[in-house]
């Protein structure tokens, strides 16, 4: 590998490890949000049914170690480095021990496909940040795109959702389940202008028909009826978020009879706290009391093909002394693929932009 980066760092969410982390990484998340410490308190009380630990850490070692493993079979010499937006290991931290090490630039993964305000300009600003906190060697720090459409992210949960389909009743209805967020966020999601209504939602009614087309193919049959719906709403009642919210259109489905229900989180790359609580236990709760059978279909996790999708987009962007592509993007949508640099005012923050990396009209920290 002859180009410009020399590292990679795994970038996610965090989430607590233990029942003392649970308030102060709540905290941490709505952090200049003005909620009330008893309405964290509340949502505390979720975690205290997973023992005060969130899934995610775990899943993210789990999938450091399978890049880590995935870059050595295929002989790309490249560190892998992991820093989290809310808890430990944080990103200022892990940004600071690699310049360290001697780490000059590097390449950024975040474990959110799409295009959004919190899923992508935000982890830019974070990036910014940590580097403005790092110190003097400070790495300069390049975010990879977003990846919704990439054929090693749908190819599993094509997979995922036919084996959650032979779990479940003949006829079940398809519903596939994402991140709700403010409207205002969703519509300016995306460059200006290029999508009506914004990109986040185009980008998952795309996977959606590309996942449910992917299940015809594979069990020759025609394309099945599907949903999109959110879930995972945490703001006030007067803010407009998008809908309709999961566990209402169970409601729904079971008033108009239909014999079950296979939920497909395709907002989500591994089973972290949205999906083992707003899925697992409310969704899987509301549907025992309606007698609705509902399945729920794996993420993509550490499936070797979204493993080798990141060693691949890691590729995308270094070169050879040709100054060519060592691997050319890959998307399964006319949607994509999403532009190495984010265009001008994508994904506007609503408090004003921050200074973000990887971005044209960007002024990194």
């Amino acid at each position: 590998m002859t180009g410009p980066h020399d590292a990679l760092l795994l970038v996610s969410f965090g989430g607590p490890e233990g029942p003392e982390d649970v308030l102060p990484f709540l905290e941490n998340v709505t952090k200049g949000r003005g909620i009330p410490r008893e309405r964290l308190a509340e949502v505390a009380e979720n975690y205290s049914l997973f023992g005060g630990v969130s899934p995610i850490n775990t899943q993210n070692r789990s999938l450091l170690a399978a890049i880590r493993s995935d870059f050595a079979a295929h002989g790309l010499e490249l560190p892998v480095y992991w820093g989290n937006r809310n808890w430990a290991p944080y990103l200022s931290d892990t940004v600071r021990l690699m310049g360290e090490d001697g780490v000059r630039r590097c390449l950024a993964f975040v474990t959110s496909a799409y295009s959004s305000y919190p899923g992508c300009r935000q982890y830019r600003e974070n990036l910014a940040a940590a580097r403005s906190q790092g110190g003097p060697n400070a790495p300069e720090i390049d975010k990879i795109r977003v990846y919704f459409d990439h054929p090693g992210f749908v190819e599993p949960m094509i997979d995922n959702v036919v084996e959650a389909i032979a779990q479940a009743p003949d006829g079940s209805r398809l519903v596939f389940t994402t991140h709700s967020i403010p409207t205002a966020l969703a519509e300016s999601s995306g460059p200006p202008g290029l999508i009506p209504g914004g990109a986040y939602v185009a980008e998952h009614r795309e996977v959606a028909r590309l996942i449910a087309q992917g299940v015809a193919r594979v069990l020759g049959v025609p394309t099945p009826d599907w949903d999109l719906v959110y879930q995972s709403r945490s703001g006030p009642t007067t803010q407009p978020w998008l809908e309709p919210d999961v566990v209402a259109h169970i409601e729904v489905l079971s008033a108009e009879r239909v014999p079950g229900v296979v939920l497909a989180p395709i907002g989500f790359v591994s089973d972290h706290m949205e999906v083992v609580y707003d899925l697992d236990t409310l969704a899987a709760e509301a549907a025992r009391e309606l007698r609705l059978p509902l399945v729920r279909a794996a993420t993509a996790g550490t499936d070797p093909r979204f493993v080798a999708m990141i060693r691949e987009l890691v590729l995308e962007r270094v070169s050879e002394g040709s100054g060519e592509r060592m691997a050319q993007p890959r998307s399964l949508s006319a949607l994509g693929p999403w532009p190495d640099l984010c265009p001008k005012g994508c994904c506007s923050n609503p408090r004003g932009n921050q200074p973000a990396v990887s971005g044209e009209d960007e002024v990194s920290a």
